[in-house]
């Protein structure tokens, strides 16, 4: 039993395939040490989505322009980290499957409750006077987050889980093939989701229909360009993945 043990260790993976509705699938079952590489890498980018998408929320109140010469873009300074969290689902998405990036996607959303819960936490001790952040000066940075990250929440779980299963239904259509196209087509499309349900819930009643039409076309067009922007990242980053990893062409870690 002991050798057969390490006969298996020295082998990077075994493979499993199944056939679902015609379509062809494969899961590589890890040794040890390409597991354990596995888990660190899966935990590092649990981490960098759940550090972005906080950030996103806690910079989300100042609203800025961004000048990229055809267009002059307003958006929330949310949206600038904001794309980099569709990028690390779709890598999620690729080399670790549907379940495990819904995992992250549901602790993203439990770090959003905790955050908004701090924050209130910190709201209900008054400053000392030698504070460098006053009660005042701290309920204009934070006083509107309960009201954006509860909008932010709303829509996060939807754009996400939309994003994941668009992403694996075109991955299954195209037997794992055009990575580009799977990328684009499920982020473009939660982008839409997420942009007009965080404005429409965000600034319904507060600000003029027009205005809030141009904050959702901006936003999106902004997030959708970054997007496409980022497909050449999302290849560099599977590829390196894949090789580090030991995995075949569309094949998932499990």
């Amino acid at each position: 039993m002991k050798a057969d043990t390490n006969a298996l260790d020295r082998k990077p993976f075994r493979t499993i395939k199944y056939r679902s509705d015609k379509k062809f699938a494969s899961f590589a079952f890890m040794n040890r040490a390409t597991r354990q590489k596995a888990d660190a890498l899966y935990l590092f980018l649990a981490t960098i989505f759940i550090t972005a998408l906080i950030v996103c929320n806690l910079i989300a109140n100042k609203f800025i322009t961004i000048d990229l010469g055809f267009k002059i873009f307003t958006i929330s300074a949310g949206v600038l980290p904001y794309p980099i969290t569709f990028l690390i689902t779709d890598v999620l998405s690729e080399i670790y499957g549907r379940s495990k990036t819904n995992k992250v996607v549901l602790m993203g959303f439990a770090a959003l409750i905790f955050t908004l819960f701090i924050l209130w936490l910190g709201s209900q001790f008054p400053s000392i006077e030698a504070s460098p952040l006053s009660d005042e000066l701290y309920q204009m940075a934070y006083g509107n987050s309960w009201r954006v990250i509860m909008s932010s929440m709303f829509a996060y779980i939807i754009a996400q889980l939309v994003d994941v299963r668009l992403f694996h239904f075109w991955k299954k259509l195209t037997g794992g093939k055009h990575l580009w196209l799977r990328n684009n087509a499920s982020t473009i499309v939660s982008q839409l989701v997420d942009t007009t349900l965080v404005v429409m819930v965000l600034f319904a009643g507060e600000l003029e229909w027009a205005t809030i039409g141009g904050f959702i076309r901006d936003g999106w067009m902004f997030k959708a360009l970054v997007a496409l922007a980022d497909t050449p990242f999302l290849y560099a980053a599977t590829w390196i993945i894949r090789k580090r990893l030991k995995l075949k062409f569309a094949q998932e870690a499990a």
